[in-house]
């Protein structure tokens, strides 16, 4: 899932590296793939490539290689990097986060809801990536001028949970380079309206930016257009009008899971931008409205947390896994409907 950002900085990928191809020509004369890479990448530099390499980002042909390899005629070279410094300055500021798990090479994040994890058009202060500049403001990734140091993945500005930000550009491609191979785990909790059917499934779907507004993402069933997207989901408690769903990602496109929920005609409650902000299922009866109105005020976003999030040390190789709490506004959201399920006789 990827913050809400128009124009150039609005991603097609929630997670923040780049794959880049490149085949030599065949007249390819003998050259360190350092400096071959140098040429051809925009806004990089010869010790991150040599980063990437270090890490095993960088191959040829297949087959991982060191940033002293000389490129020869017709070799396929792929990379995975991190993605390159903006322009814009990064301004460290002093404010709370919340660690929970921490050590030399990486820190966890349980991101409240409403904060912006990086700067970027109309968000150029007051996010987490500000925070962590303060807070490691003598570590050398977050002194290099990079807009976004550390980070190879996020979620939206009004989801609240678990995001994992590297602190030294070891640990940053290397962890970039798992999330682009899918290898970490991610789960979510949503409530959304309805009950999907069947109760648990998987949402196939290619995910592009849609046609006419460049605000939402859009699904392409065909394939024709967008990014290969896969959300498995399951229902965990059925609440009438609504459902609470637990979401894992197979693939982390911009906006997938509120996408592919709307997609599938059950968008995340509260969720405005995919038309979850109105009142979708139950009766017309007044005192059913004000209640639902109570929900939204309850809940001022749409219902989504980053529940858990496992992945490789980029270092030691130890399996991690962390989980977070739901945060208080979903309980209280949850509590509300519980109530009123429990207290109502059934009126579908």
């Amino acid at each position: 899932m990827a913050d809400d950002l128009p124009g150039d900085e609005f991603r097609e990928n929630a997670d923040l590296f780049e794959h880049f191809r490149f085949e030599a020509d065949p007249g390819q004369k003998l050259l360190r793939i350092d400096k071959f890479l140098v040429n051809r990448i925009e806004n990089i530099s010869r010790s991150r490539i040599q980063s990437a390499a270090t890490a095993g980002n960088i191959m040829v042909n297949d087959a991982p290689v060191k940033s002293s390899y000389r490129v020869r005629p017709g070799d396929i070279i792929t990379v995975v990097m991190a993605w390159p410094p903006r322009e814009i300055e990064l301004v460290p500021e002093d404010i709370p986060v919340d660690a929970v798990y921490e050590d030399d090479q990486l820190v966890v994040v349980n991101k409240e809801a409403g904060m912006v994890v990086h700067p970027g058009h109309g968000n150029y202060t007051g996010t987490l990536v500000n925070a962590l500049a303060w807070r490691f403001r003598e570590m050398p990734l977050f002194r290099s001028g990079e807009l976004r140091p550390g980070l190879v993945h996020r979620i939206d500005k009004n989801t609240s949970g678990l995001v994992v930000v590297a602190k030294t550009e070891l640990a940053m491609n290397r962890l970039a380079k798992q999330f682009f191979d899918r290898k970490t785990k991610r789960k979510y909790t949503a409530i959304v309206w309805g009950l999907p059917q069947p109760e648990e499934g998987t949402i196939v779907g290619h995910i592009g930016r849609h046609v006419k507004d460049r605000m939402r993402m859009d699904v392409f069933p065909g394939g024709q257009e967008g990014k290969h997207a896969v959300t498995h989901y399951r229902v965990i408690e059925k609440l009438g009008y609504i459902s609470l769903l637990e979401c894992r990602l197979e693939t982390g496109r911009t906006h997938q899971i509120r996408v592919h929920l709307e997609h599938i005609g059950h968008p995340l409650f509260n969720d405005e931008r995919y038309g979850g902000d109105v009142i979708l299922r139950g009766t017309t009866f007044t005192k059913y409205r004000q209640f639902v109105h109570n929900c939204f005020k309850i809940l001022p976003r749409h219902a989504l947390h980053a529940k858990s999030l496992g992945f490789t040390h980029p270092l030691s190789g130890e399996e991690l896994y962390f989980e977070s709490e739901l945060p208080r506004d979903m309980e209280l959201l949850l509590d509300k409907w519980r109530k009123y399920t429990g207290g109502r006789e059934d009126e579908d």
